[in-house]
């Protein structure tokens, strides 16, 4: 692709051996000189422009004749002349011309000059988080958020201002970006935070335990033992744990504990710079609670400076803002969740969720915000999970958006073969229905290098492997003339807390390396679609990056029964939406847009394992929950059993005979349930990570004519079950009969909600009663039954007994019992 030379480059041209590259003119007119044949084009190539070269050849001087290659000393001129084929200075070339003149070379050079291939690199680090705030509490109930705001979201960005030359993508999700600016407000309310902030002093039981539990997630070698104090509390901890014996962190020990959980996420830039930061760095124990409170000031003066930074960035045309779908959806599967059976035929699907205005919502939103946020709409999109199919694309174009990425995986299987560099290494244009797209393809294998790879490896040896890498598969694109795109794109967050000093080190050393190669520029999509003309697709293969298809989010049972609730939440709303008022109808439905994020379903079903699952299997139900709070609707009794097939070892006995209680909240006598069936559970041995655990055991048992219930609650939370509800589900195991009951639990009182006849009698008091006639739920003389309890407060579910499946009596007859 030629460039018009006076537009793009500064010319120097001289005659004959032992020109020095930009030499005065007048020196390469010397009579010695004359009658050579062979004239020397210097170029300098002006900051930021093309690299370019005249007749295809850079060359220089070996022993005082010009030839091609890199040259040495002009033996006329020893000492004087030195490789006159490298680059000198930002962007310089040497290039040679057949020519018996200065004029006939200037002529020739201005006619010729074309633009050297390029090995373009496109770097897109993709910034995201869950949204973890409760809309109904305003509570946050993850702190991740904040903490890769301190570590990673600012550092990422200010790390280029020390590399001019390096212009990249970042990927902003909308919905991480508001709740950094949350916190950077001082509005965010985060127990984690809280707890980390309070004195250690007044910690009891609980909070000692809470801080314990969450304050050490950090990678052990790289973000706590690089800390000889936070390493020695790490062992501490773990050497208790082991040994099963009680706490022996003294007040002190508390607090640095509170501080080293928050310190090591401090970016590398404060913990280098910040003297106070610093300072705590270096003393490493003792710290006080003015320190504590100098710690949650600094944490909102890192995360205050994050959004700024790339607005900074943008402006100056260093970064390119991309974004994601607001809430992070899955698009293909909001368009149509049956589009998983094309990427893997017969793969077991739920109840069809087909709703694409809610996937143009998710990205009319993102655009929205993102030009409310920086002035300017993102023209780039990457699609949650690099997840696209036809549909999505065609919504995203309508809307404005002008390129998309997605995975290496997905240009195979659209192109029906796999693909080598020469095709992946560069863009392609989407086109359907007069719709366009310009599309990117990551080098999926690139990539994943850094995000999992180089963190193991010194950071000058794993920069020049990742270059050297990508010299030698654009080898051949560049030796046929043709520049070469690379796509790098992966997560600009998780990664680096497995590298040494927070991958900074490897960093700057790549971006170094590729400062000063003059073969590579690193530019945004956007410039590298400008500088490339693309190939054409017809369609795009539905699917992700990983795999090429959705099987991480749909397909497996916890995912397939996720979408079921999220589809029945959805339906909800269109039948129900209309008759309250519009703040509500509003908020119902932004939880809804919540619920469709894609991380709920990154952690059900077997591919990813996390101490946090039960956490977010939580947070996704409490977002379902919610839409049907703001309804003013009920939830169903089923969100409150977690999704995940999660461990809770429960005890389960079967009744042994008939039983006759008195229903009164008290318990009167050992004998009165004596016989009785019972499901224990044990919290401390379960894997829900810090769940609230209410109920301690549920009895149960029957005279033939009624079924009796006793709800033990832990003692704990004894005063805390005023105002909650209790709710059980029973089914006849004989018809398919279903009875829904509720119990309002007041301050030593119970009253049942549904009319039932005979009439249900119920009481609380140190336990919860209940005697429940057979006639009025469907259960013949005799015949079994199976129900499920659970426990909500406001809306929410609170606990549920069985945490999953159902308590089954297979008979309520006096006789087979005690048989």
């Amino acid at each position: 692709m030629g460039v018009a030379a006076q537009d793009a480059v500064a010319l120097v041209v001289g005659i004959g051996a032992g020109m020095k590259p930009l030499a005065r003119k007048e020196r390469a007119e010397r009579a010695e000189d004359a009658g050579q044949r062979r004239v020397l084009v210097f170029i300098e190539i002006p900051a930021g422009g093309e690299i370019l070269h005249a007749g295809g050849q850079v060359v220089g001087l070996v022993d005082g004749v010009v030839e091609d290659g890199v040259g040495g000393n002009d033996t006329r001129r020893p000492g004087e002349d030195q490789e006159y084929g490298e680059k000198h200075g930002p962007a310089g070339w040497r290039v040679g011309l057949q020519s018996d003149s200065i004029a006939h070379a200037r002529v020739a050079a201005l006619r010729t000059l074309e633009r050297m291939a390029q090995i373009y690199l496109c770097f897109l680090w993709h910034m995201h988080q869950p949204f973890y705030k409760d809309l109904i509490t305003g509570e946050y109930k993850l702190p991740w958020t904040r903490m890769h705001a301190l570590k990673d979201y600012y550092g990422m960005a200010r790390i280029l201002e020390e590399f001019p030359e390096v212009r990249q993508t970042f990927n902003l999700v909308p919905s991480m970006m508001a709740q950094v600016a949350e916190y950077a407000a001082g509005e965010a309310a985060d127990p984690f935070l809280e707890m980390a902030l309070k004195p250690a002093e007044e910690l009891d039981d609980a909070g000692r335990a809470f801080l314990l539990r969450h304050s050490f997630y950090s990678d052990p070698d790289h973000m706590i033992r690089r800390y000889a104090r936070y390493g020695e509390l790490f062992d501490a901890w773990q050497a208790q744990k082991n040994s099963g014996g009680p706490s022996q962190f003294s007040a002190q020990d508390f607090r640095d504990v509170q501080m080293w959980s928050q310190i090591a996420w401090f970016d590398e830039e404060f913990q280098a710079q910040d003297p106070e930061v610093r300072e705590w760095v270096e003393r490493g124990r003792g710290f006080t609670l003015q320190d504590q409170r100098r710690m949650g000031e600094k944490q909102r003066e890192i995360v205050g400076r994050v959004l700024p930074i790339y607005k900074k960035l943008a402006g100056t045309g260093q970064i390119e803002i991309s974004t994601t779908p607001y809430y992070h959806p899955i698009l293909p599967l909001l368009c149509d969740s049956n589009i998983a059976s094309v990427s893997h035929p017969d793969v077991p699907l739920p109840p069809r969720f087909r709703y694409p205005d809610d996937a143009r919502r998710q990205l009319a939103l993102a655009r929205d915000y993102c030009a409310g946020h920086f002035g300017v709409a993102p023209v780039g999109l990457w699609p949650s999970e690099g997840s696209v199919s036809d549909e999505a694309f065609t919504i995203a174009s309508e809307l404005g958006f002008e390129w998309a990425a997605t995975d290496s995986g997905v240009l195979n299987r659209t192109l029906g073969h796999s693909v080598g560099v020469d095709g992946l290494y560069r863009p392609y244009q989407w086109r359907q229905s007069q719709r366009t797209l310009g599309v990117l393809f990551r080098d999926h294998f690139l990539s994943d290098l850094i995000g999992f790879v180089y963190s193991r490896m010194d950071a000058a040896p794993a920069a020049e492997d990742f270059l050297r890498r990508i010299r030698d598969n654009c080898a051949g694109i560049l030796s046929a003339g043709r520049d070469a795109l690379v796509p790098i794109i992966l997560d600009g967050e998780n990664a680096w807390e497995y590298y040494h000093l927070n991958g900074r080190p490897f960093l700057r050393e790549l971006y170094r390396r590729i400062s000063e190669d003059g073969r590579m520029r690193a530019v945004t999509v956007s410039e590298a679609l400008r500088l490339m003309a693309p190939e054409p697709l017809d369609h795009i293969f539905p699917g992700s990056w990983i795999g090429a298809n959705f099987d991480v989010w749909i397909g497996a049972e916890e995912d397939n029964h996720a979408w079921t609730q999220l589809l029945r939440a959805r339906q909800t709303f269109d039948g129900a939406a209309a008759a309250v008022p519009q703040p509500r109808r509003e908020r119902a439905f932004e939880e809804l847009l919540i619920a469709e994020g894609s991380d709920w379903c990154w952690w059900y079903g077997p591919e990813h394992e996390s101490t946090n699952r039960p956490e977010f299997d939580e947070l996704f139900r409490n977002h379902l929950a919610n839409v049907y709070r703001f309804l003013n609707l009920a939830p169903p009794e089923e969100l409150s059993r977690p999704i995940l097939k999660i461990s809770v070892p429960e005890v389960r006995i079967a009744p042994s005979g008939p039983i006759h209680p008195s229903i009164d909240g008290q318990v009167t006598s050992y004998f009165e349930w004596l016989g009785a069936g019972v499901c224990h559970v044990d919290e401390r041995s379960g894997s829900m990570h810090g769940k609230k655990f209410v109920v301690h055991e549920v009895q149960f048992g029957s005279d033939g004519t009624n079924l009796f219930l006793r709800v033990d609650f832990d003692s704990t939370y004894q005063e805390e079950v005023s105002g909650m509800e209790a709710r059980f589900t029973l089914e006849s195991l004989q018809e398919a009969q279903v009875t829904r009951l509720t119990i309002v639990l007041g301050a030593g009182s119970a009253r049942a909600v549904e009319p039932l006849e005979p009439p249900i009698e119920c009481a609380l008091g140190r336990v919860l009663e209940a005697r429940i006639p057979l006639a009025a739920i469907g259960v013949g003389a005799g015949a079994g039954l199976r129900f499920q309890f659970s426990l909500w407060q406001g809306g929410l579910p609170i606990d549920a007994v069985p945490q999953q499946g159902w308590i089954e009596m297979r008979t309520t007859d006096p006789v087979e019992m005690a048989g």
